[in-house]
C-alpha cells in the first residue's frame, strides 16, 4: 500500500522547491528531514541569481523573497565583477538573502500547499520494485511511495544506497567561512583580494553583519578539524594582515574545492537533485541556484509520470537536460578556484582575464553562465528560441510569467490562430490555451508559443508563418504525454458529424 506518491529526502532549498512543484500538480508529497529543527543560523549560500528569481516569479513566490533580501550588483567570476544591469530580465541583480531565510520561506510555502514535512526523520535504507519504493527510516518505521528523490546534500545517503557513483576531483585547498561582526570593516560592501598567502573576501550581509571567507592553498584540512573564531582570525591575519576587529561569530565553517557529479541522476524509481547530484566550490554562488532549478525541471515531469499522464521515459529528460548544466558549473568553479591562487603565473592570467571582461561580449557570456540565463535545453527544431526560457513579455492584459503560476503548460496564441483549438483540446487540463496580444513595444516575433511548465519553449511559429500543427502535437505528446483518448474521440466524432450531410 502506498503511503504517499513521492518521498523527498532533505528539506533544503532543493527538496522544498521540488515539494512545492509537485503539490502544484496535485501530487502527494512527504519530505523527510534528518535534522530535528530547521536551520536558523547556518547559511552556506547567500544569494539568488536572475534565473532563480525568474523561476520564483513564474510561481508567484518572488515577492516574499524580495521583501527579505537586498538587491546588489554582486555577480562575479572569481574576483572580477560582472555588471548585469543590462541583462534582458526584470531582475538584473543578485538578491542577497541567507540560505536559512530561503529555506524558511520555501517551508512556509510548502505548508501552504499541503506538503507533509517530518523532521528528525533519517533515511536508513530503501528497496524498490516495479510498483514503488519502500523507504526505511532510522527509527525502524517505513514509508511506501511511487518514487524517492534524494535532495539530502553532498554526502547523500540516498545516492550512496542507490549505488550511483560520484566521480570528480578531491579538494586541493582549504576555505574558512565566518558570519561575524567587524569593528573596522572595509569600506566596500563586497571586498575581495588576492595576497601572497592566499585570497580573502569580506561581504556585508546585514546590519553590522559580515561574511568573511579565506582561501589557503598551502594545505588541505582534515574533514573533522574544528573551526573556531581563532582559527578564522589566524587565517585572515595571515592573508590580509588584519582581522578587521572580528568578533561575535554567528556561524563558522570549513570547506574545500572538491568537485563531484553523480554519473547518473536516476536509478529506477530513485532520483537525485541538488547537492546530492553535484558538489563544487561555491564560486559565483551557483550551488543553491542550480539545485532549485533542478527541482523545477524535475517537478512537473515527475508529476506527469506519477499521475499516469506521461510515460516513465519522460524522467530520462531530466538527466539529459540538467546533467550538462551541472557539469558546466563544475568546470567554471574549478576555473574560478584556480584564479584565486597567488603565484605569478596565476596573477598574470587574472590580469589578462580582467582586460577581457571589459569587452561586453565576454562579460555577458560569463554573466550568462554564472546566472544560468543562457541555458538552452536540447530540443527538436532549429529556431534559437526553442529550448530557451520564454521571455517575460508584457501583454495587453498582464505578462507571461503570471500565466505559469499553476505549473501547467501554456500554449500562448499571440496571432489569433484558431487552428490551435482543435490540437490543444486533447491536452485539456494539462495545457492552457491563452489568447492575448503583446503590449506595445514587447513583440516576440512569434504568432504562437508552447511554453513548458518550467518556462522553457517547446514549440513556436514565427509571425506570418503557417503553423506546423503536427510539430505542435509532437511537442505536446513529448512533454505532456499522449492526448486524452476520450477527448480526442469526441473531437473526431464532432468533425465527422460536421462533414456528414444534414437530413
Amino acid at each position: 500500500m502506498t503511503d504517499t506518491q513521492v518521498v523527498i529526502a532533505g528539506a533544503g532549498p532543493t527538496g522544498l522547491m521540488l515539494a512545492c512543484e509537485l503539490r502544484l500538480a496535485g501530487v502527494e508529497v512527504l519530505v523527510l528531514e534528518r535534522l530535528p529543527e530547521r536551520r536558523t543560523v547556518e547559511s552556506r549560500a547567500g544569494g539568488l541569481h536572475i534565473r532563480t528569481m525568474e523561476t520564483l516569479d513564474q510561481r508567484g513566490l518572488l515577492d516574499r523573497f524580495l521583501e527579505r533580501g537586498q538587491r546588489r550588483q554582486a555577480v562575479r567570476f572569481a574576483a572580477d565583477p560582472l555588471d548585469v544591469s543590462d541583462a534582458a530580465t526584470r531582475y538584473p541583480y543578485v538578491l542577497v538573502i541567507a540560505q536559512s531565510e530561503v529555506e524558511r520561506l520555501l517551508a512556509e510555502r510548502a505548508v501552504e500547499a499541503g506538503v507533509r514535512l517530518r523532521r528528525g526523520a533519517e533515511v536508513a535504507g530503501f528497496t524498490q520494485d516495479d510498483t514503488g519504493v519502500t523507504v526505511e527510516l532510522a527509527d525502524e518505521s517505513r514509508v511506501r511511495a511511487d518514487y524517492l528523490v534524494g535532495c539530502d546534500g553532498g554526502r547523500s545517503t540516498v545516492r550512496r544506497l542507490s549505488g550511483i557513483e560520484f566521480p570528480g576531483t578531491p579538494a586541493t585547498m582549504t576555505a574558512l567561512l565566518g558570519d561575524v561582526e567587524l569593528a573596522e570593516p572595509p569600506v566596500d560592501d563586497i571586498f575581495q583580494e588576492r595576497r601572497e598567502n592566499g585570497s580573502f573576501s569580506v561581504l556585508a550581509s546585514g546590519p553590522d553583519r559580515y561574511r568573511v571567507l579565506t582561501n589557503e592553498f598551502d594545505h588541505v584540512a582534515g574533514r573533522d578539524e574544528p573551526v573556531t573564531l581563532e582559527t578564522l582570525r589566524t587565517a585572515l591575519v595571515k592573508i590580509a594582515g588584519t582581522d578587521y576587529g572580528m568578533h561575535s561569530p554567528r556561524w563558522l565553517s570549513r570547506f574545500g574545492d572538491a568537485a563531484r557529479q553523480a554519473d547518473r541522476y536516476r536509478e529506477g524509481r530513485v532520483l537525485l537533485a541538488g547537492d546530492a547530484a553535484h558538489i563544487h566550490f561555491p564560486a559565483g554562488g551557483q550551488g543553491l541556484n542550480t539545485g532549485v532549478q533542478d527541482a523545477v525541471n524535475l517537478g512537473w515531469k515527475l508529476a506527469a509520470v506519477v499521475r499516469g499522464q506521461a510515460a516513465d521515459l519522460l524522467l530520462d529528460t531530466y538527466q539529459a537536460e540538467r546533467h550538462p548544466v551541472a557539469a558546466r558549473v563544475l568546470r567554471n568553479t574549478r576555473a574560478q578556484t584556480a584564479l584565486h591562487r597567488v603565484d605569478a603565473h596565476t596573477s598574470a592570467l587574472c590580469e589578462v582575464l580582467g582586460d577581457l571582461i571589459d569587452i561586453d561580449e565576454v562579460r555577458l557570456r560569463l554573466a550568462g553562465m554564472i546566472t544560468a540565463t543562457d541555458i538552452k535545453y536540447p530540443t527538436v527544431g532549429t529556431d534559437d528560441l526553442l529550448g530557451r526560457r520564454m521571455p517575460d513579455l508584457d501583454l495587453v492584459d498582464g505578462r507571461v510569467y503570471e500565466l505559469l503560476h499553476r505549473a501547467r503548460a501554456v500554449l500562448l496564441d499571440l496571432g489569433g490562430l484558431r487552428s490551435l483549438d482543435a490540437v490543444v483540446t486533447g491536452w485539456a487540463g494539462r495545457a492552457d490555451l491563452i489568447r492575448t496580444r503583446p503590449a506595445q513595444g514587447s513583440d516576440l516575433g512569434a504568432d504562437a508559443v508552447l511554453i513548458r511548465p518550467d518556462g522553457h519553449v517547446a514549440w513556436l511559429t514565427r509571425t506570418g508563418q503557417r503553423p506546423d500543427l503536427n510539430a505542435l502535437r509532437a511537442a505536446l505528446t513529448t512533454w505532456l504525454g499522449p492526448a486524452d483518448p476520450d477527448i480526442q474521440g469526441e473531437r473526431k466524432a464532432n468533425l465527422e458529424r460536421q462533414r456528414s450531410p444534414s437530413t
